[in-house]
């Protein structure tokens, strides 16, 4: 039997589906004028305290995060992925130039990536920032305010899409950061506030009152920035596809240096390096231009005479010999070689420049579209570990006229690059120091694994390194071990089945404290090259927190003790003319039988006590240095000093515990011997 349904009835039936079709659509897709779908996002998605911000307001949202590869029991071990985002919004009325944000992590994150972003420090990704990172705008580096932009977010906000791995958190936790705030000076921030169940937070952080800021300077650009080691990069010609750019090297530090630097950064755009003076690159190689996005654009480019096309270019500076080379030499302050001194050394050795000629991609062929490459590193062989920040945009730099006329020019654009010199990590450094004392027998090595360890299985990289006879720090450590064991012997010192390992330092120091008299003391320094290459031009220094007072004179070096603005309590020791090189490590006299020879470089220094006799006790430890440096790095201390009991490796004890113990004893004995 056919059902048949009337037309009628059809057509309401089909009014209605469609009329509930359009009830159930509750969202907007496309927008035309006045639908709000412009560059602001809808008032709805703005949270109240945002409105009620007058400075920058900072969030961070935490999105979902995922198990990772491989999957383990242990909690604490297994690895999640992780999707987050942050936000800084301009709410006030002066322009933020130059922001720079921190986040707190605290669960072993790794930082995969961070869209619009860069690390401060010029690390790369993955990064780990399990204690935290900064991070700083890229290419957004400065937020407009509502009031200059027509309220055009676009401009007033940055958006940073963040992904990472973390560990440590519970299946159903909430993984946040322990806070948030911008890092700008003249900020002051509140602790953020959480919301959402728990999965968002904010804080709005305000101009501080007490803020003393310095008198603006007429122009658009940010002042230039202190550091131990400052880069400029110089834009001095700009046309349309290319540019040609100076970077210069100064050395703020007293203390600093770099020998046979090498400079990297990251190329963010696809520019290459065609041709450069004063510098070179040490890969020379147009290969991945030629099957990149570059060989692709410039079709009909002799891409042979290319320098390098890397991403991550690796430079180094020319030799002295091609100074006055014509084609890639003829710059002041170029070709040294990579060593750049302190400028109480050699004030034209403190400073190095170099130009290369950038080819851009599309769509920067504007003659005005300039970016500077990011993620900034520099280093040297045995010198400071120094951490770059990301460039500044700073006022143009100022050149004399190269014609001879009492003029000026001016760079197109500038940016600079702040460095940093680090404190090295235990078992990171690259020297040593060693101690030892006329009134003690013994001498206390460097540190075990000062400087790193390579095959810990043959030996303990924990234990304590033995004690050791003076004349035993002249030769190399695997030479030692038949005198370590035999001086234990004699001392009565115990020996562990596993030998500690050692030091492993290129260059090591041994301080030496030589008399001890009424009216002053003194003490000698030695130095050791165990590398096969000299260190020329070398200097050493040390920091004496009571005696650097009462030096007086150091009798086979050069010696300055530094203004206290400077470094305080620190004198500073560099070779006399002639002997400024540190030679390397030799042969013995019989190669067969006779261990290696360092290269060795001493003398003694001489101090006084005038107006101090009572201010230092040189037995105490008063005597040893608290920092030693050799070429800027700063090397790595022994735990413990000698002492005038004999007892070579014990903690430094004042003399009132001592006193102290010695009368108990004393008393309670005596009214033992009265008891009975």
């Amino acid at each position: 039997m056919r059902c048949l349904i009337p037309t009628p009835f059809l057509l309401i039936f089909v009014l209605l589906s469609n009329l509930q079709l359009c009830f159930s659509q509750d969202y907007i897709i496309g927008g035309g004028a006045g639908d709000g779908a412009g560059d602001s996002p809808p008032e709805a998605g703005a949270p109240p305290e945002q409105n009620e911000c007058n400075g920058i307001f900072l969030t961070y949202t935490f999105f979902s995060r995922e198990k990772e590869f491989p999957h383990v029991k242990n909690a604490s071990a297994q690895a999640w992925a992780f999707r987050a985002q942050a936000t800084l919004l301009n709410a006030g009325t002066t322009e933020l130039e130059g922001w720079k944000m921190y986040i707190g992590f605290q669960h072993r994150e790794i930082l995969v990536s961070a869209s619009g972003a860069v690390l401060v420090d010029g690390s790369d990704f993955p990064a780990d920032v399990g204690k935290g990172v900064i991070l700083a705008g890229y290419t957004q580096t400065d937020l407009k305010t509502a009031i200059e932009t027509a309220g055009d977010y676009n401009q007033m906000q940055v958006t940073i899409d963040i992904t990472g791995t973390q560990f440590g958190v519970k299946k159903n936790g909430i993984p946040m950061p322990k806070t948030i705030r911008l890092e700008n000076e003249g900020f002051k921030c509140r602790q953020p506030r959480r919301r959402r169940n728990k999965s968002y937070m904010h804080v709005c952080c305000k101009k501080d009152p007490k803020f003393k800021e310095k008198p603006p300077k007429k122009t658009k650009f940010l002042p230039r920035q202190n550091g131990d080691l400052s880069l400029t990069y110089d834009v001095l010609q700009a046309y349309g596809n290319n540019y040609l750019a100076q970077v210069t090297i100064d050395n703020n530090h007293p203390l600093g240096r770099l020998d046979h630097w090498n400079l990297t950064w990251e190329w963010m755009r696809g520019e290459f390096i065609s041709t450069m003076r004063g510098a070179y690159t040490h890969k020379i190689d147009s290969s991945d231009c030629i099957f990149g996005p570059q060989g692709q654009y410039y079709q009909d480019f002799d891409f042979s005479q290319v320098m390098n096309c890397e991403k991550h270019p690796i430079i180094a500076d020319l030799p002295s010999d091609r100074a006055n080379d014509s084609k890639v030499g003829k710059l002041p302050f170029c070709c040294k070689n990579g060593t750049i001194l302190p400028s109480l050394m050699d004030q034209s050795k403190a400073r190095s420049i170099f130009q290369l000629q950038v080819y851009k991609l599309p769509p920067d062929f504007n003659r005005t579209a300039l970016y500077p490459p990011q993620k900034w590193k520099i280093n040297g062989i045995l010198n400071p570990n120094y951490k770059c920040g990301a460039p500044i945009r700073v006022e143009p730099t100022e050149f004399p006229d190269s014609s001879g006329l009492q003029a000026i020019t001016t760079a197109i654009a500038s940016w600079q690059v702040v460095c940093n010199i680090t404190t090295p990590k235990p078992k990171q450094s690259k020297c040593c120091v060693s101690f030892s004392a006329y009134y003690n027998d013994s001498a206390i090595p460097c540190n075990t694994c000062a400087c790193g360890c390579d095959e810990p299985q043959t030996c303990n990289p924990n234990s304590s390194p033995l004690l050791l006879p003076p004349e035993a720090l002249l030769v190399p450590f695997d030479n030692r071990t038949i005198k370590a064991k035999a001086w234990a012997k004699i001392k009565h010192l115990p020996i562990p089945k596993k030998l500690p390992c050692p030091d492993n330092c290129g260059v090591s120091l041994n301080w030496h404290i030589n008399s001890d008299y009424t009216s002053g003391w003194t003490a000698r320094i030695t130095l050791f090259n165990w590398e096969e290459y000299p260190f020329e031009d070398w200097f050493a220094a040390v920091q004496l927190d009571k005696a650097a007072k009462g030096y007086e004179n150091v009798y086979s070096f050069n010696g300055t003790k530094l203004p206290p603005e400077m470094i305080k309590n620190t004198i500073l020791f560099q070779g006399l003319e002639g002997l400024n090189y540190l030679m390397g490590e030799t042969n013995g006299t019989d190669p067969k039988f006779d261990p290696r020879v360092p290269g060795k470089q001493q003398s003694v220094i001489s101090f006084t006590k005038k107006n101090m006799r009572n201010l230092i006790n040189i037995k105490e430890g008063d005597g040893f240095p608290s920092k030693v440096y050799f070429n800027g790095e700063e090397c790595a201390l022994p735990p413990h000093i000698p002492l005038g009991n004999g007892a070579a490796h014990s903690l430094h004890v004042g003399s009132e515990p001592l006193m102290l113990l010695f009368t108990v004893v004393a008393f309670f004995i005596l009214f033992v011997d009265g008891f009975h």
